[in-house]
């Protein structure tokens, strides 16, 4: 943890807060806490006292759950000593080396009850491009931790009330059709944030978004701050500025400032901005206190007037958008800007890799490409720089068997949390579920549907409560966990909505039915997509179909018959 705790001791930027807290507020718990000790102090606390003494000396100390999510470590539902680690992956990179190290740690360490599936170690890819770990005990976190920082990595603000893991498109730096490559700038932001004292005691997590691809799979409508591609008039290129997007309770798009941003004044740029959230953002209630309430309380025009007072560069207007669409994915073979090299999209259902395959991911990475593998926001993963004279060897691996670059439009389009089975705050089981659900789904449909592309992919996202971090309200179908009255029982449910997406249309799904019993999902999912094939227009998608459609209608085919 050396690096992280140098971080964590750099001096301050030049602009300091006026005061994180404003005046006369009574404020939240959390924040009472992160008042008492810093959060990012819990780091030592674990390699000197937790991990010698057991996960009960954690309870012992008002608010120390809370300040482990700072070095990215969460209770597991089981409780006990059992605990979630994220790992921090800006723009979703690692080199094989770094993935065959958490595969390695994954096989030793994160060892949980056997698995008719998954096994008993194995990682989850997140839909921020980073990788979860389960059943971590407390008492081997800092060799894991000392692991992780021998090959560059870190866990440090993976979660928390600062800045998380910073997206970026998979592809940049090798993507034909990129307006430029963002990787440094992602790099350099995410450089600045981690360990960073001063900015590591935000009003509620900061989620950042950076980009030079014009497909918009980094999201940035979706995110606290989106950069994505713009030009001046002068041909100057650079990042048009969206704040205050997010999903969970009041979902949101992020709003146009009219700021234009140059590769060098992103750091500033982003760093102003939390500079602002930290300052005007409500610490008093934490139901309020995502940025994107803050934004629809100022409005773009005075957000961007106390904007110009933080930054210590000019702010300039925006310039002309680049986006043309929302991808979404990157799966397939697909030719790099580099002469004579592809890189692979490979489709992981729900983004859930036995720890052995992420080692085998590791090894493929470097003998196939150029050593690179990169996670998407789709839960999926792109090995980069593979020679085209290596296209075939690469595509008879056992692994691509199972995990397919070429799969079908449900399971291609599968994502979900990690559900009740680990999550707190789930109600229900989510990611066998939506398999089995893709599965059955892709073998009724999937010829119908014709060739599999990003545009005939069907998204449907699964989340087991109303946090959102499966993204339900962009999908095509959204499922929300949600619990129903069976007689005199209590079963679980879904509340099913249809319509979401990102990009020239970008809107969120309409919720069509809440508690709909998760058992009846599946024929009803059946009716739905007969219907949406019978009455689609040529190549339209299933969102546009479902938004053309009332909710009363859409209502009905989800119910059978006898219960219209």
């Amino acid at each position: 943890m050396e690096r992280a705790r140098q971080n964590r001791m750099r001096s301050a930027p030049a602009v300091k807060f006026i005061s994180p807290y404003r005046h006369g507020t009574e404020l939240n718990q959390v924040e009472k806490w992160k008042l008492e000790r810093h959060p990012l102090d819990v780091a030592e606390s674990i390699i000197n006292d937790y991990s010698k003494k057991g996960s009960k000396a954690i309870d012992a100390v008002p608010g120390e759950q809370e300040r482990l999510k700072w070095v990215g470590i969460y209770p597991q539902r089981q409780g006990g000593n059992a605990f979630m680690m994220r790992i921090k992956l800006p723009g979703g990179r690692l080199n094989s080396e770094q993935a065959i190290e958490i595969g390695n740690v994954a096989s030793k360490f994160a060892r949980g009850p056997e698995h008719p599936i998954f096994k008993s170690a194995y990682c989850d890819i997140t839909t921020r491009q980073a990788i979860q770990l389960h059943w971590i005990r407390i008492e081997d976190v800092p060799e894991i931790w000392s692991r992780f920082e021998s090959v560059g990595m870190t866990t440090i603000q993976a979660c928390g009330d600062s800045a998380r893991n910073v997206l970026s498109c998979p592809a940049a730096g090798i993507d034909a059709d990129e307006a430029f490559d963002s990787t440094q700038v992602v790099n350099e932001i995410s450089e600045f944030f981690t360990g960073n004292r001063e900015y590591a005691n935000l009003p509620r997590k900061f989620k950042l978004s950076v980009t030079g691809c014009r497909d918009d799979c980094a999201q940035g409508e979706i995110n606290d701050i989106g950069l994505w591609p713009a030009r001046l008039e002068d041909g100057t290129l650079g990042f048009n500025l969206l704040v205050g997007g997010g999903l969970s309770d009041g979902p949101r798009m992020a709003s146009d400032v009219d700021v234009f941003v140059e590769p060098k004044e992103a750091v500033e740029l982003t760093r102003a901005v939390a500079q602002l959230f930290g300052e005007l953002g409500n610490r008093e209630n934490r139901g309020l206190s995502r940025m994107r309430y803050l934004v629809e309380e100022m409005g773009p025009e005075e957000f961007r007037s106390e904007l110009v007072k933080r930054s210590q560069v000019e702010l300039r207007q925006a310039g002309t958008h680049l986006t043309r669409r929302y991808r979404g994915d990157h799966i397939g073979l697909h030719p790099q800007k580099q002469p004579g090299l592809s890189y692979l999209g490979v489709s992981v259902t729900v983004g859930r890799l036995i720890a052995e395959e992420l080692i085998e991911i590791g090894r493929l990475a470097k003998v196939y490409g150029d050593g690179d593998i990169r996670l998407t926001t789709d839960q999926n993963f792109v090995l980069s720089g593979i020679a085209n004279e290596k296209v075939e060897s690469l595509l008879q691996e056992e692994l691509l068997e199972k995990h397919s670059p070429f799969p079908g439009p449900f399971t291609r389009g599968a994502i979900a949390c990690t559900g009740s089975e680990f999550c707190r705050f789930a109600v229900v089981e989510t990611k066998e579920r939506i398999i089995q659900w893709a599965k059955h789904l892709d073998d009724q449909f999937g010829k119908r549907l014709g060739p599999v592309d990003s545009s005939s992919v069907v998204r449907m996202h699964f989340s087991g409560c109303p946090a959102s971090c499966a993204q339900p309200q962009i999908a095509d179908i959204g499922f929300r966990g949600d619990t129903a009255h069976q007689g005199d029982q209590i079963v679980e449910a879904v509340d099913i909505g249809l319509g979401g997406s990102l990009g020239g249309d970008a809107g969120f799904i309409d919720w069509i039915k809440g508690a709909f019993p998760v058992e009846d999902v599946p024929s009803a999912l059946l009716r739905v997509i007969e219907r949406y094939l019978i009455e689609k227009k040529p190549d339209e998608r299933l969102s546009t179909w479902a938004r053309r459609t009332s909710t009363e209608s859409l209502a009905k085919t989800l119910l059978p018959k006898e219960e219209d």
